[in-house]
């Protein structure tokens, strides 16, 4: 991405008020973090997984060195950077509560009852 702030685009939200369906706000929030926190991770776990079989196979990278590396001044600001965006696309869902606190927008139903009366 050039120009845009990836650190903005991971909290975007729909418009209106977002539905809960489970038993209240705050234990939807939880189960939205933790499914995005086992998404991540999933995803994260089978990349590793192929990358280190491709390293050894080819006979490019021992296991040991793996485990054994330490990132450079460079590589631990770029790690911080994707650690941030991570931590917002994972935290989103309190981000958009908070900026729909400040808008005030109509709920799903104020819209639906809305066009209904046109």
């Amino acid at each position: 991405m050039t120009d845009i702030n990836k650190l903005d685009l991971a909290g975007t939200k729909a418009k209106g008020k977002r539905p809960y369906f489970l038993a209240d706000k705050q234990t939807e929030q939880v189960m939205s973090i933790a499914m995005s926190l086992a998404m991540e991770l999933s995803v994260t776990r089978e990349r590793l997984a192929t990358l280190e079989c491709l390293l050894s196979e080819k006979g490019l990278v021992d296991r040991s060195e793996i485990e054994d590396y330490e990132p450079g001044k460079d590589e631990v600001a770029a790690r911080s950077a994707s650690t941030q965006e991570y931590l917002a696309r994972i935290l989103r869902i309190m981000q958009q509560d908070r900026e729909e606190m400040e808008r005030d927008d109509p709920s799903v139903e104020e819209v639906q009852e809305a066009l209904t009366k046109v």
